[in-house]
């Protein structure tokens, strides 16, 4: 028994945990946004330019302001506005929902790239944030084996989970939490019982626009220390098939971020240990893995009733 504890509560063990835990966080934030404008009815494919712009904006307010916390407020204002202006497009205006997050990614990508270097110039020295990495929390850290994997994060890890608590009470357990379902099944029958459905849609959309930005400046300024062209490098797709496979839920967002984290720990770890595999292939393996899981239960997910169905207040129903 005592060589088990010895092998969990190893660096190599508790490391690659600790690495999948952070690994996870941007995805598992920009994923339980999700939950909140898809439960409402309404997509925001434009989850990786939320995070993209996140990344920019907090990375650069950060930076001259010396202080992260600063830097997360400015992130979570940017994905404000991108989510009042995609809910703008696909609540007010009845836009394609795919287009105009599409619209969303692309736009950040252009824009990102600019505004980086107009804030700090095209040298090839990067700009880089000093920060704390992680703050252990007193006396839990020293518990052996789950005091290093849960007690020594960044406090936007803690943050993060108590995020997940939150959300699976209000969406279970509160009224808003069943106004939010009743929109996203059946606006009409929502409207008639006095719901605002558009003002509803507008809230989740902002509130995804807010943790997608965190989540993507929590790359910047957490797991990283500097902004890199298109440094999401796709997690807010990612995110989009967690969002899937969790099935809407808190909980199930958490299981599935997790999973994906674990498996890109696993591609790291596997590329330092020179086992004669490209490390290209080893690159593949998180995307590759949710692409499996995502085929085997996507058949067993179900959407809500109204899901990227635009409503139009004035007619009183679904176009």
């Amino acid at each position: 028994m005592s060589s088990i504890l010895d092998f969990l509560n190893s660096p190599l063990v508790v490391g690659y945990f600790s690495a999948a835990m952070r690994l996870a966080i941007p995805i598992m934030l920009a994923a339980l946004g999700g939950v909140y404008n898809e439960r409402s009815g309404v997509m925001n494919i434009g989850m990786e330019g939320m995070m993209l712009m996140g990344s920019l904006v907090g990375f650069v307010v950060g930076f001259y302001a010396n202080n992260i916390w600063l830097g997360i407020l400015a992130a979570a204002a940017s994905g404000v506005i991108l989510g009042i202006v995609l809910a703008f497009f696909t609540v007010t205006l009845s836009a394609d929902q795919v287009v105009a997050g599409i619209a969303i990614n692309l736009l950040s990508v252009g824009l990102t790239s600019f505004l980086y270097r107009v804030f700090f110039g095209v040298e090839s020295q990067m700009a880089h944030i000093n920060a704390a990495y992680t703050t252990p929390i007193p006396f839990l850290e020293k518990i052996p084996i789950l005091g290093p994997l849960f007690f020594q994060q960044s406090p936007l890890v803690y943050f993060t989970f108590v995020l997940i608590a939150i959300s699976y009470i209000v969406i279970t357990r509160t009224s808003w939490g069943l106004q939010i379902t009743a929109v996203g099944e059946n606006p009409e029958a929502a409207e008639t019982l006095g719901m605002n459905v558009q003002r509803t849609r507008y809230i989740t959309m902002i509130i995804s626009g807010i943790l997608s930005a965190i989540g993507g400046a929590f790359l910047s300024l957490v797991a990283t220390h500097l902004f890199l062209d298109n440094m999401t490098a796709g997690r807010g797709y990612i995110a989009l098939a967690i969002l899937v496979l969790g099935r809407r839920h808190p909980l199930g967002i958490l299981l599935a971020a997790l999973m994906f984290g674990g498996a890109d720990a696993l591609q790291l770890r596997a590329q330092t240990m020179n086992i004669g595999i490209p490390f290209q292939y080893m690159l593949m393996l998180p995307y590759l893995l949710t692409m499996i899981v995502l085929a085997i239960f996507v058949k067993k997910t179900d959407n809500p009733a109204a899901l990227g169905v635009p409503y139009n207040p004035n007619r009183g129903e679904s176009e």
